[in-house]
This record gives C-alpha cells, structure tokens and sequence, in this order.
C-alpha cells in the first residue's frame, strides 16, 4: 500500500497543483449531484422541470467542446482553468440565489452558463495531463484526477449530513452555498502553475489535420455508454427520494459511501491495469456494474418490503465503483488509441459527447417521465445500452492490442 501512494507522489509539481485544483471543483459539483435535484423538487419543481433543466447545462458543452478543443491546441490551458475556477462556483451560487428567489425564467440560463465555465476546466484536464506527464506516471496522473470527483462527493456528504443534523435552520440551498464559497479556493493551485509545457503542440486550427478515423472509432464505445448514462446517473437521487423516501440528507450518506468506494478503487486503477491489462479490467468491472445495475432497478417493483432499500443501497454500492473504476483506463486507452496529435480534439469530442448523450437523455426522461414511465423501465434501457458498450470497448481493445506498436508517445 506503501508503494502505491509513493507512486502517486511522484506526479509532476503542475500535475498535482492541477488535481488540487480539480478537487475544489469537484467538490462543487459533486454536492449540487448530490442534492440539488431533491432541492429543485422541494421547491414544486417537477422531475420533469428538473430533467429539462438539467440539460441545458449539457447543451453548453455541446456547442463549446468541439470549437475548445481545437482552440486549445497549441496553447497554455493556464487561462482556461482559471476561468473555471471562479466561473463555476460564481455560477453555483447565484444559480441557488435565483431559485430562492423564485426567478425560474433566469434558471435554464445560468445552467448554461454552469455548463460552459465546466467544460473550460474539464476539456482542458486531460490535455494537461498528457502534456505534463512522463508516459510511466499517466496512468496514476489519469486515476488520481478522477479521484477528485470521489475525494469531493465524500467531502461534501459528510459536510451535507453533519449541517443537517447540527443546524436546523439550514436547507439544501444554503448548504450548496457554502460549499461553492469552499471552492474558491482552487483558484489558489492554478494560480501556482509554472513552465507549463505545450512544446510539442503545433498552433493549428486546420481540422483536417486529425484522425478522424481514429478518433470516431475511438469514441463510439463512449457515446454508447454516454447515453445509457444520461438516463439514469442525473436522476438517481430522485429514484431513492421517490421510490424510498429517501431525504437529501440520508442520499448524501449513500452517495458519500459510494465515492469512498470508488477513491479506493481509482486509486488501484493502474495496478489492476497492469496484471489485466485494458480487455479484462475494464470488460469485467463494466459487467459486472450492469448487473448490479438491474437488480437497484428491480427493488422499484417492492418498495413496500424491508429489504428493497437495504438491497437498493447495496446494488447501488456496487454499480457505481465499478463503472467508475473503468472511468480511467478507458480515457488511458482511447488518448493512447487515437495518438499525441489527436488528444486535445478527443478530449473536446468525448467531453461534447458525454454532454450531448445526456442533453438528449435527460430530454428523453423528461418526456418519460411526463408519461409516468417508472425509473425501473429507464434503468433496464441504460443496462441493455450498458452491454452493448462493453461489447464495443472489446473490439476497440482488440485493434488498439493490434496496433499499439505505432502509438506515438510525447514523453518517455
């Protein structure tokens, strides 16, 4: 265990700075996943409303990756995660303000803007990584930054349930205030960023210098997966509140659990990597997570027994460490698969596909929704989008096996 830490203390000074940086912003928006659609239905939202308004903030992306990841290319991604840092907890807070404030019709558009002070920061995430780090330290560089998400959902659910049990005045809103205050504080890391290297990146904007080929083969298992996603990650929260009775309070303590599991297993991401390999660790834990999957679906049809919530909870534990843990050996793979020339357009391309599969998801569960279609039913569609997924990862891995010879790497 030992080892395994010192391996990630190793990381370049402007990789960790980044990941630092990364965790207050995570932390943000881990806390409004958390509770801020339990939030939005306390205030006589519908989640109906609350789907459409959540894809608005995903519309952004779509119309921002693809452009911000040529534009990108070339240049210093300093500048881009600044505006991150202040943008989105400015965005958060005033967000929260207006739905206090009942000013419904501002709402969709501060979701958008959510979206695009996001997307500069994430788009931008990975590129950094590639371009600072030894080839040797991107697998910890890659696991340890999509740690951040689970150090900060951890974070947040205990500041959530604490806050809620030791202060009586305070609700949903006022908590994800001071937790987006907290996330000022990323802009510090950023701010120390130094002798960022982009010498190997050329300043071009000519889109036919990628391999489109590549990169939409790269892409495809993701897009999949994007969609079955989009119908039910956002909306989780509202399958326990509605199906269980389950309070912002309570889900925060799940959710918090869940993100502890997946830190762990992120973090024995790049060890699992080397004795599986990309076919068997991501193949397996994929699985199995659409299993566990199912059966959190299932509990729906028996609420009215004692065993549905503990069992929900459970599958619940199991499906999200697991999709996760397969999270950062996919990204390892695909910015491998497609080569140095195409990473920046491939992080703009994947961020604007997760973005835009859950745009048109959580458009379709509105829609569902407004026709009574139980969470049940949308949970087995993402299960069967799920598998065919995985079955499309297995052949992206099958051809990445057989021409990995010709992968170029930037820094050895």
């Amino acid at each position: 265990m030992k080892a395994l830490f010192k391996d990630y203390l190793k990381l370049e000074k402007n990789i960790l700075l980044m990941i630092k940086a990364e965790f207050f912003v995570q932390l943000i928006g881990a806390a409004f996943f958390l509770i801020l659609n339990i939030y939005l239905a306390k205030n006589s939202f519908s989640d109906s409303e609350i789907a459409n308004f959540i894809s608005y903030r995903f519309l952004a992306v779509i119309v921002l990756a693809f452009p911000l990841g040529i534009f990108i290319k070339g240049r210093s991604l300093k500048p881009f995660f600044i505006i991150g840092s202040v943008g989105i907890p400015t965005v958060a807070i005033i967000l929260i303000l207006s739905i206090e404030m009942s000013y419904d019709n501002i709402i969709p558009l501060l979701f958008v803007l959510w979206g695009i002070v996001f997307t500069l920061f994430s788009v931008s995430s990975l590129p950094f990584i590639m371009r600072n780090s030894k080839i040797s330290n991107q697998s910890h560089a890659i696991s340890l930054n999509y740690a951040t998400h689970s150090f900060g959902t951890i974070l947040s659910s205990l500041f959530i349930y604490f806050s809620s049990e030791l202060m009586n005045e305070i609700n949903e809103g006022k908590i994800l205030i001071i937790i987006s205050i907290v996330g000022f504080i990323g802009i510090y890391f950023i701010l120390k960023i130094k002798n960022e290297n982009i010498s190997y990146q050329k300043k071009d904007l000519n889109v036919n210098n990628y391999d489109w080929r590549l990169i939409f083969k790269a892409t495809i298992p993701t897009f999949i997966i994007a969609v079955g996603a989009g119908l039910t990650i956002p909306f989780i929260n509202l399958f326990f509140f509605h199906s269980f009775g389950v309070d912002s309070q309570f889900f925060a303590l799940i959710g918090g659990f869940a993100s502890f599991l997946v830190a762990i297993c992120s973090l024995l991401v790049p060890n699992i990597k080397n004795r599986l390999g990309f076919k068997k660790g991501i193949l397996s834990t994929q699985t199995v997570s659409v299993v566990a999957l199912v059966a959190l679906a299932t509990t729906e049809f028996f609420t009215t027994y004692s065993w549905a919530l503990p069992l929900a909870i459970v599958c619940f534990w199991i499906r999200t460490p697991l999709m996760n843990m397969a999270a950062p050996m996919t990204s390892e793979l695909t910015m491998n698969y497609v080569g140095k020339n195409n990473q920046e357009i491939l992080s703009a391309v994947m961020a604007a596909i997760w973005s835009g599969s859950w745009f048109f998801s959580s458009q379709i569960v509105s829609v569902l929704k407004a026709n009574n279609m139980t969470y049940a039913s949308i949970f087995y569609i993402t299960a069967t989008l799920y598998l065919f997924g995985i079955f499309m990862y297995y052949l992206l891995i099958l051809d990445y096996n057989k021409n990995k010879s010709k992968i170029e790497y930037p820094n050895l």
